[in-house]
């Protein structure tokens, strides 16, 4: 029966809590795009896309009259690049790139993903074009959003590709610099990347999903903010049953929308992603989730076990009110988009090396974080050395999204403008990494890979 108590909280969770669909997003596969005749590869990516999402924009406008629930974004991932493009030059890949972003502003869409390659163990000729395609085509794109994935549980790490993405990303960056280096914003590097996640930059369309589907993220850090804010002094046994319960009521917003987009577009729900997405407006942050738990500022002592108990109870109270919960989901911590995130960072109380710390127990990894522009290429290879063994180690996503914001340095704010908020540019240690990073190889998968 339903309540009308719990449909006020929800309406009141939407106008003052920033209860929102954060997006959603269908994924399409390309698998059967591939042609070795460059002009056919590409007018079959074209057709292929704007004929499967073409009333993707229209129905999530439908559902928000509806229902009046936000929907911020309406996404599309597709297959990686990398699977699709086989043996075509990297000029080639370039040119994929921006059939990509034609199509996305055709369709009306925020952002496209899946300009994307898996290495964890190796490179194809495929993967190495591409990502060496990789600064052109964000540098000439506007909506297109790549990952690459160096690393699994099961695999180890491709110390090769670490090495090769630090050389992507300055390149990326200096292509970018009139722009604050904002390509590098739309460029994610992985281990144990999920097939099914919703959310950009990260978002592709797995080799194991349907032809088409549909994946939904929602967010309400402000929601979850305001439950504790209510909850005054309770104990934290309480205080993460209320987190799970509000988890709860967010998710069940999510289903619905999933459910409803998946009806009206006639192809499979997927997942609903139940990650609290912050967002740089005030209230929508989740380092002011973690303060409204008891500290005096995020990044002091304590502030992992607070991200801990908030990630595990938000996907407890999550995966009871979705059969089908994927993508990252729990919370994220990317510091440009996050308005508390910002001020710790701003302030010193939250550096780099805390934030490394945090992802241990969260959800993705080093995200949106902006780092000196001069910074050397095995600097940036052992930053997300660093990260992605924590995925690796602890059998979890990881990831880092880093900005090395040409022209900038410690001290200086990058603004990349709407969701992508801005950022103070963060201290980092200089001590070069590159002996190690230069050796290069494979570091082994951990011990307990070997679960067969």
């Amino acid at each position: 029966m339903i309540n009308t108590a719990d449909i006020l909280e929800t309406i009141n969770m939407i106008r003052q809590e920033n209860l929102d669909i954060r997006t959603i997003t269908m994924g399409i596969s390309l698998l059967d795009c591939a042609s070795e005749d460059e002009q056919r590869l590409l007018t079959n990516i074209y057709d292929k896309i704007t004929k499967s999402a073409e009333h993707l924009v229209k129905t999530g406008e439908e559902i928000e009259k509806k229902y009046g629930i936000p929907i911020v974004n309406k996404r599309v991932s597709v297959t990686p690049i990398a699977l699709v493009g086989g043996k075509h030059g990297v000029d080639t890949y370039v040119k994929i790139a921006k059939t990509l972003d034609k199509a996305a502003d055709t369709l009306g869409i925020n952002f496209i993903g899946g300009f994307s390659a898996l290495v964890d163990k190796g490179f194809t000729k495929s993967s190495e074009n591409l990502i060496a395609a990789i600064p052109e085509a964000l540098s000439t794109t506007g909506k297109v959003c790549s990952s690459v994935n160096v690393a699994t549980t099961k695999a180890g790490i491709n110390m090769d590709a670490i090495r090769l993405m630090g050389k992507t990303i300055k390149e990326t960056a200096y292509l970018t610099r009139d722009n604050y280096s904002i390509g590098c914003a739309k460029l994610v590097v992985f281990a144990n990347v999920p097939q099914d996640n919703p959310f950009m930059a990260g978002a592709f369309h797995g080799i194991g999903e349907p032809e088409c589907v549909i994946n939904v993220g929602v967010s309400g850090p402000g929601v979850v903010s305001s439950a504790i804010s209510r909850a005054g002094d309770c104990d934290l046994s309480e205080l993460a049953n209320i987190i799970k319960k509000t988890a709860f009521k967010i998710t069940r917003v999510g289903q619905l929308v999933a459910s409803e987009a998946a009806e009206k577009l006639g192809i499979p729900f997927g997942i609903v992603d139940l990650s609290l997405a912050p967002t740089p407006a005030i209230g929508d942050s989740v380092a002011r989730i973690l303060e409204n738990m008891g500290l005096q500022c995020c990044g002091a002592h304590g502030t992992t076990a607070a991200l801990a108990m908030l990630n595990d109870a938000v996907k407890k109270g999550g995966v009871m009110a979705s059969s089908h919960v994927g993508g990252l989901s729990g919370a994220f911590i990317p510091v440009s988009e996050d308005e508390g995130m910002i001020a710790a960072v701003a302030n010193g109380s939250l550096t780099i090396e805390k934030l490394e710390a945090m992802t241990a127990v969260c959800s993705v990894g080093l995200d949106m974080i902006a780092i000196p522009g001069d910074t050397p290429e095995a600097v940036i290879s052992g930053i997300i050395a660093d990260e992605i063994s924590i995925g690796v180690a602890n059998t979890k996503t990881t990831a880092v999204r880093v900005i090395p914001a040409y022209g900038k340095k410690e001290g200086d704010t990058v603004s990349f403008g709407g969701l992508l908020g801005y950022a103070p540019v963060i201290k980092l240690n200089h001590n070069s990494p590159e002996k190690f990073i230069s050796r290069g190889g494979r570091i082994p998968a951990p011990i307990h890979s070997l679960k067969n």
